[in-house]
């Protein structure tokens, strides 16, 4: 399973890359603003500096709803960096654009995706990655879990390459019930994916393992 950040912060980006697990970064226009990414020019810009940190897959979203717009966009982004793929929601003239970019070899990430519907026509349409929202499901007392299941079944029944790319992962379990699921990909905040480093058993035995040499060495 690959493992993608999801933040536009820098320092996150190249922290999670220095620990040598980091296979790809999502980026949306909320996770800009946090970072006061804002105007044409910046955000461009930010899109490069994230991609002079890691050798991966960098999702970059675009902002118009309307396919014209949509196409415009996806060319200029998908012309900064050979690692850029184009992030475009699921509605129907970004189904449309999905179809036109992959015609023309530009990899997209088809988001906001909350049923196995939606997720189908992305992967006709021949988005690179879809991106179910786990965690907002599970918001409003749905399993999203079950979502990443039903959608790894229908594709492995037609033989679909479109990437499962679970997002609005929340926390480490989230990681590892999709891993268990046959997520392809996750995207999580840097606190999910270094919980995974953490349990207290870890933590009490390099304790105990210290404190035993420290005796043989007095």
């Amino acid at each position: 399973m690959k493992f993608f950040i999801d933040t536009a912060n820098l320092d996150q980006i190249k922290e999670a890359q220095e620990l040598g697990v980091l296979d790809g970064v999502t980026t949306n226009p909320s996770l800009m603003a946090k970072e006061g990414i804002t105007g044409e020019d910046n955000i461009i810009n930010h899109y490069k500096s994230i991609c002079e940190i890691i050798d991966g897959d960098v999702s970059a979203e675009v902002i118009s709803t309307d396919y014209e717009g949509m196409i415009k966009e996806g060319v200029i982004l998908a012309d900064l960096h050979p690692n850029i793929v184009v992030k475009v929601p699921m509605i129907k003239e970004g189904i449309r654009a999905i179809k036109y970019f992959s015609s023309i070899g530009i990899r997209t990430n088809c988001t906001l995706i909350f049923s196995v519907g939606q997720a189908l026509l992305a992967a006709k349409a021949g988005a690179t990655y879809v991106s179910p929202f786990i965690g907002r499901l599970d918001d409003i007392s749905t399993d999203g879990m079950h979502l990443i299941e039903e959608i790894r079944l229908v594709y492995d029944n037609y033989g679909y390459e479109t990437e499962i790319l679970a997002a609005s992962v929340r926390h480490t379990m989230h990681i590892v019930e999709c891993a268990k699921v046959g997520a392809d990909v996750i995207t999580a905040p840097l606190s999910a994916i270094t919980g995974l480093l953490k349990h207290p058993l870890t933590e009490s035995g390099l304790a105990q393992f210290l404190a035993d040499h420290a005796k043989g060495n007095n």
